[in-house]
């Protein structure tokens, strides 16, 4: 399946539609099978101790898959998650943007499963893996013509 949306017109459409997210999050990369995106990381996405917080890495994730289902299947916003598995494997530096690199594992009428490694930026080791699966909704229902 193609993409339904390149990088600009998806960057446009979720600063449409989810300006919150908007700000904090960059598409770097993105392919018909995976995305790139960059958390830029401030302040207020640390913890005590000077490490990004866990919301914040949860947050990347979900935008990511988020991103990707929206590139695949187009201006359709109302997916929503329905279940997370996150494994955190190393202190991420507060002083550094995280990166994620996303790949759809599995894309279908319903359902939509993606898997999420995230780093510090320049770093090569993973400092959290992700699973992220989403409901979609029926096509040619009210909730898919959102856009």
């Amino acid at each position: 399946m193609a993409l339904a949306m390149g990088r600009e017109d998806l960057m446009e459409y979720m600063g449409q539609i989810f300006p919150q997210v908007h700000r904090d999050f960059v598409v770097e990369d993105l392919t018909e099978d995976s995305i790139v995106m960059r958390l830029i990381v401030e302040d207020r996405h640390l913890r005590p101790g000077g490490t990004v917080s866990g919301p914040s890495m949860f947050g990347l994730a979900d935008v990511c898959v988020y991103a990707l289902v929206l590139a695949r299947k187009g201006r359709q916003s109302l997916a929503v998650t329905t279940n997370s598995s996150l494994d955190f494997l190393r202190k991420p530096e507060g002083g550094k943007d995280m990166i994620a690199h996303c790949r759809l594992l599995k894309l279908g009428r319903s359902l939509a499963v993606g898997d999420v490694l995230m780093f510090s930026e320049g770093s090569d080791k993973p400092v959290a893996r992700a699973t992220m699966t989403y409901s979609l909704p029926p096509e040619g229902s009210a909730a898919a013509a959102f856009g």
